[in-house]
């Protein structure tokens, strides 16, 4: 027996196929599970590397809510009315008019519709040649005051506004793409020089054109920036640290919010700038303490490695184990001999476009893509449900300030508890359910109460209605501001690291879609404001559906490649062996079938159907044939 198996080791298999050989696993693909546990883990060089992204989410923070203050609309008195007005005299007293309520609802041609009576009036009030304009923002002059930007000119207070909302949907589409093909570092180092340079800019300039046209190069650095830091913080982060990390950086951003109206205080009555000119320094100027990032912040190694970059992927390798004081020559796991073997081959790069040959990914994205732009642009709708119709508008930037930044730092505290119990996933479908149910009761409910409950107490009806209005708008607002933040958390975790930059800045920029619904709505002097917040509304059914395709990733190393990407798909019902049990027992055997030819099985296929039609036939049919046949053998033989 003995000497007979190397007898039998010599003779080919019968069949003329040899065994394959399974080699052994790569390590490199696996980042999460075997290249950073090499290299020390969530390590000390990992954690002050996430601690210098969060720095700059304070200061970002300022920047995105600055249009609060530098647009803020201001209460007027007409100082000198026109004299061709056959209405005014030179003996009439000034007149006091709240041009917040005219920025917002006058037309671009001054017609003055929303003010007075049938609109007349309006326009009789703006015609006005000198303002006497008044903040209540906590500066005493910015744009709108410096440039008169009221009645016929109130049109580009919302061309301003669009300035920086716009640049930051398309610095989000181009600067993704770049990330994802020349690195998260050249990024934000580009992001940050031109920061400064558009930034600084804006406070001087001369006219409100200029002005517009620099808050859209501000804005589009901004998205780069913003979208750099959060790849960046995501790829230094092991499957348990992610969510955490990433959570702190949106604390600070609220932060930035409601520290933003104390740093506009303290820049009042400055005697040589204008306050809005101060602030805009102040604001812009922080970002130079990001210049040394060009030097101690290093390129990620989770996208050197996704991109074959392996002698960049080296050097950076040997440098975290130093900083992390890990022995790499005595490293058990032969990550770096790996490396060392594949150091001849070429860098590869993959832009967004690919996206579109994968079966899921590309699905994953597009619910994202909308869950992110429902959330924002519902998020309007329930704020401008919350705000006094009666109210001046100047109260934004006061109570309805702080109530939005105290509803947004409450969603980030509930949403690390509720996203620690039903993950990714579960969290995100939770909020869109309360986000789709007060949407719902407000439009619906409110009428209901008024129409069926209290028609004669018109008093206690409009009290009730007004009060279930604030409480479903701030429900809504709480649970869309989490549903935005999850969206773009989410869209990080299941997008492969070669395309990380483009598919999350996809979601960034259907989130500043979402944003923009507001000053378009203002344009338009809130006509189709109900049927706007009902679109939304509807969105959100949809989401509720779309969610429930989503993967959960919880836990779940990042994908790197497109490969990772599309089967990271969602976990089916049933755990693994229980897919028997929807299956009816069946005694037959089948297990000769695949060894049927291909002529045969055809012809077998034609017996089994000559049969079944036979067994259709009815018994009697069947009986006279056979007898008939029978006795004409029969006659036949005797013959």
């Amino acid at each position: 027996m003995a000497a007979g198996r190397p007898e039998a080791q010599d003779h080919p298999p019968e069949n003329g196929f040899t065994p394959l050989e399974h080699p052994a696993p790569r390590l490199l693909p696996h980042i999460d599970g075997s290249v950073l546990p090499s290299l020390g883990g969530f390590g000390k060089h990992q954690k002050q590397l996430v601690v210098l992204t969060w720095i700059p989410a304070l200061f970002i923070g300022f920047s995105q809510f600055s249009d609060y203050f530098l647009l803020a609309q201001p209460n007027g008195t007409c100082v000198q009315p026109l004299t061709n007005q056959s209405n005014w005299t030179a003996a009439l007293p000034p007149v006091t008019v709240t041009t917040g309520l005219p920025a917002l609802q006058l037309k671009a041609n001054g017609t003055g519709e929303g003010y007075g009576d049938g609109g007349g009036g309006g326009a009789l009030l703006c015609a006005c040649k000198e303002w006497r304009l008044e903040l209540q923002t906590g500066l005493s002059q910015n744009v709108v005051t410096k440039w008169n930007l009221v009645c016929d000119s109130a049109w580009k207070v919302h061309i301003a506004k669009f300035s920086l909302l716009v640049g930051s949907i398309f610095g989000y589409l181009v600067m993704g793409v770049m990330a994802d093909w020349f690195g998260r570092h050249p990024v934000l180092i580009l992001s940050v020089l031109f920061m400064l340079v558009f930034g600084l800019s804006v406070a001087f300039s001369v006219n409100v054109t200029m002005f517009s046209t620099l808050r859209f190069f501000e804005g589009f650095c901004l998205a780069g920036l913003a979208l750099s830091l959060y790849v960046l913080r995501i790829e230094l982060c092991l499957p348990g640290w992610r969510f955490s990390m990433t959570m702190v950086a949106s604390f600070l951003m609220v932060g930035g919010q409601l520290l933003m109206p104390g740093v506009a205080a303290l820049c009042r009555n400055w005697p040589d700038r204008d306050d809005w000119q101060v602030l805009q320094i102040v604001i812009i100027s922080p970002f130079v303490l990001m210049l040394p990032y060009v030097w101690i912040f290093p390129e990620s190694l989770r996208w050197l490695l996704a991109t074959q970059h392996y002698r960049r992927s080296k050097a950076m390798m040997l440098r975290i184990a130093r900083k992390n004081q890990v022995d790499m020559t005595t490293e058990p796991s032969g990550v770096l001999t790996e490396l060392e073997q594949e150091l001849h081959k070429k860098p590869q790069r993959t832009c967004i476009v690919k996206m579109m040959s994968t079966r899921n990914l590309w699905k994953n994205i597009v619910v994202l893509c909308v869950n992110s732009l429902t959330g924002y642009g519902i998020h309007h709708c329930f704020a401008r449900s919350m705000m006094d119709p009666e109210a001046q508008p100047t109260a934004l930037c006061h109570a309805d300030y702080y109530t939005m930044a105290g509803i947004a730092v409450a969603t980030c505290l509930a949403v690390c508890p509720a996203v620690g119990l039903m993950g990714r996933r579960g969290g995100l479908l939770t909020f869109m359910i309360i986000t789709a149910l007060a949407s719902l009761l407000q439009l619906g409910l409110l009428n209901l109460i008024g129409k069926y409950s209290l028609r004669h107490d018109t008093v206690l009806r409009d009290t009730l209605n007004r009060k279930f209005s604030v409480a479903f708008s701030i429900i809504g607002m709480f649970s869309s501001h989490a549903v935005s933040t999850l969206s773009i958390f989410f869209c990080a975790e299941i997008t492969p690291t070669v395309i990380r930059g483009g598919g999350l800045g996809l979601v960034l920029a259907s989130a500043g879609f979402g944003m923009l619904t507001a000053p378009i709505m203002e344009l338009h002097n809130q006509k189709g404001y109900f049927l706007h917040h009902v679109i939304f509304a509807c969105c959100t059914l949809l989401c509720i559906i779309c969610l429930l395709l989503l993967p959960e990733p919880r836990g779940q190393p990042l994908p790197e490649s497109l490969a990772d990407g599309e089967t990271f798909t969602r976990q089916t019902l049933l755990h693994p062996g229980e897919q028997h049990l929807l299956l009816a027992k069946n005694d037959g055997d089948y297990s000769r079938v695949h060894d049927t030819p291909l002529h045969l099985s055809a012809t077998g296929g034609a017996t089994v159907a000559v049969a079944t039609a036979l067994a259709a036939v009815p018994a009697t049919y069947a009986l006279a044939t056979g007898g008939e046949v029978i006795g004409n053998r029969a006659i036949a033989n005797g013959v």
